[in-house]
């Protein structure tokens, strides 16, 4: 299948192979073929409009090699020519990033004209060519890429900052859809130091264009981001082991942002942007933990869903105890939370209660346990 064409591994890939990392998914890059060819060999192009193709078997992708020429705003603003005349090297010419830009020919060897390999191992994540300013995306990818690999040293070079500044003045950040930022921001969350994503983007100055509460108060660090009590509390997000839900949440519930305008700008899904009203509801009442009597307590309790199936409660702890100054007593909460839930229904069963009295009699048993545990 493809025999008589160059089909290259590529990319990432590539990349993490030298990285020593594991190579979880593998694209491909076909040279000298067409949409046609490729069709007619079992491949099935996902747009119509765009020349990527899935492998009839192992569902890998297969892009034809391609040039694109800017013509409008945003990263839909290209004109794609994927003809069987696109060489290797104008395929990867198009990309964001050296390190990004290498391919392995049919015997293995590494096909590196920008000097990705060298870029790795100075740790730099450097644009390949000018035309990196064409794509609004790739101000959002870097600052991702120096977030998954903050672990392996790798920083922004000096000349792709100065073009992100430049991208940032021009406004176009404000070219991004909602929906693109938020792929680019939950993936950052998941890696192991997410807080360089907005370390990035606040050096370059984009931040004020997604979350303008968090640039602010990363400005007023003057340039110590160690001094943002949100970036503070990400770090300690990622210790305490939350997902890049609660991650996410924390970073915002420590920033002031608005909820409506997180889940305007970044595209943020109902369940989290509900989640965060939640959080900024409870949030000064738990700060109050020391003054509350036992009855107080249960209450608190009742409105955060302590006694529900689901996780609710358990993730606003998480955010909660994530907080810079998070209340000392959180623990005594979850404590009596778990005395309470003790109390076991089979009993009051037993004692004679069914239906509505049941619950009545649930609920007063636990308020009781709290109130003497607190």
């Amino acid at each position: 299948m493809l025999k008589e064409y160059q089909v290259c591994p590529v990319g990432g890939a590539v990349r993490d192979e030298l990285l020593g990392l594991p190579v979880v998914e593998c694209d491909w890059v076909v040279v000298g073929s067409t949409p046609e060819a490729m069709r007619e060999a079992g491949f099935r192009q996902t747009d119509p409009d765009f020349p990527v193709f899935l492998h009839p078997r192992t569902g890998e992708e297969y892009a034809l090699a391609r040039r694109e020429t800017k013509v409008g705003e945003g990263y839909r603003g290209f004109v794609v020519d994927a003809g069987p005349d696109v060489s290797l090297e104008e395929d990867l010419a198009r990309r964001d990033l050296t390190i990004n830009a290498m391919a392995r020919d049919a015997e293995g060897r590494l096909i590196d004209p920008f000097g990705g390999e060298r870029d790795l191992a100075d740790g730099l994540l450097r644009h390949v060519t000018p035309a990196f300013v064409e794509d609004p995306v790739r101000l959002l990818r870097v600052a991702r890429f120096a977030a998954r690999f903050a672990p392996f040293g790798l920083r922004v070079a000096h000349g792709t900052h100065q073009m992100m500044k430049r991208m940032v003045a021009e406004g176009l950040m404000r070219e991004l859809r909602p929906q693109r930022i938020w792929q680019e921001l939950y993936k950052a969350l998941s890696y192991a130091q997410p807080w360089r994503f907005f370390e990035v983007l606040a050096a370059c100055g984009g931040l004020s264009d997604l979350l303008p509460e968090l640039a602010t108060q990363m400005r007023s660090g003057h340039g110590d981001t160690a001094a943002a009590p949100a970036i503070e509390a990400l770090k300690r997000s990622v210790v305490l082991g939350g997902d890049s839900d609660e991650r996410l949440l924390v970073l915002l519930l420590v920033s002031g942002e608005s909820p409506d305008v997180a889940a305007q700008r970044l595209g943020m899904p109902p369940r989290l942007w509900q989640r965060l009203q939640q959080a900024r509801a409870f949030w000064p009442r738990v700060c109050e933990l020391e003054g509350l009597h036992g009855g107080a307590v249960a209450d608190l309790l009742d409105e955060m869903g302590a006694w529900r199936r689901d996780d609710r409660f358990e993730v606003l702890l998480r955010v909660f105890r994530a907080q810079p100054d998070a209340p000392v007593r959180l623990n005594d909460l979850a404590r009596v939370r778990e005395r309470a839930l003790t109390v076991d229904p089979r009993a009051l069963q037993v004692r004679g209660f069914v239906g509505a009295a049941l619950g009545e009699a649930l609920a007063r048993a636990r308020r009781e346990a709290i109130e003497s545990a607190w």
